[in-house]
């Protein structure tokens, strides 16, 4: 399968994936891009009108400027909020990459790029044996990776890193995102990350405090008549990145999606 997207690892859960995968979506369809979204596994969904939603596959359709059915993005949606393979096994479900690939190539179709979000770190469990690593070799795609800036990223980096390239992927850039208010040392973190992992980040996104309310679920480019229904999610809104990390962004995603949009 020819590269035609990104995939966005973290170093652990919680470490603001979605807000970077949103925050690369926003910009790459500001650049002109034709950007979809997938989300292939998410565990913890809330119930709606049409099914179970889970409120980062929300939020990265909401991101996205190419329409896509909710399956589409979120193949499979899990209502446990705990790992993948706790939650898919309770729910008798056995997640298929296969099918997963195959929703991944129709956004390709649609799209000159498609930014896909992992579930929690690079080795979650989503069965018995496989993980997230196998669903992004499955996927083939270069992987940016989300370093949560807290104590231990460093080693959580570094590890994480390793298990990519062990998995014959090619880590394309990492971003740094700040999620603690106050991070001892935090400039110094990022540099020993900068020598260690190759090079500065591709973006360096701010602490921001989480919303307290949930957003009405309106994810505008989802296809009719798969809109959510006005049941409240929490959707991640993203981070407007630096014209400069926009434009690096953007060279990245032009070598590996081999897009044909034209130099701005």
């Amino acid at each position: 399968m020819p590269s035609h997207g990104l995939f966005i690892a973290g170093t652990d859960t919680e470490v603001g994936k979605t807000r970077a995968a949103v925050s690369v979506t926003r910009a790459l369809a500001h650049a002109g891009l034709r950007v979809a979204t997938m989300k292939p596994v998410a565990a913890g969904a809330a119930a709606t009108a049409e099914g179970l939603r889970n409120g980062d596959a929300a939020s990265l359709a909401a991101a996205a400027n190419v329409a896509a059915d909710y399956e589409l993005v979120n193949p499979y949606c899990l209502a446990a909020p705990v790992s993948p393979h706790i939650a898919a096994a309770e729910a008798g479900i056995s997640i298929d990459l296969g099918h997963i690939v195959e929703c991944f190539e129709e956004l390709a179709r649609r799209s000159d790029c498609v930014v896909v979000e992992g579930a929690g770190g690079w080795l979650a469990p989503i069965g018995e044996r496989r993980t997230m690593a196998d669903v992004a070799r499955a996927l083939e795609l270069p992987v940016i990776l989300v370093v949560g800036l807290r104590l231990g990223c460093l080693n959580h980096a570094l590890l994480s890193a390793q298990a990519i390239e062990a998995s014959g992927l090619r880590l394309a850039g990492w971003i740094a995102n700040h999620i603690e208010p106050r991070l001892e040392r935090a400039r110094e973190n990022v540099a020993t990350l900068e020598r260690l992992l190759g090079g500065p980040p591709l973006a360096t996104l701010p602490y921001e405090a989480l919303p307290d309310e949930a957003l009405p679920y309106e994810a505008p480019h989802l296809s009719r008549g798969h809109r959510g229904a006005p049941d409240s999610l929490p959707l991640e809104r993203g981070q407007a990145l630096a014209e400069a990390e926009a434009a690096a962004l953007l060279r990245l995603v032009r070598a590996a999606c081999r897009t044909a949009v034209d130099e701005t």
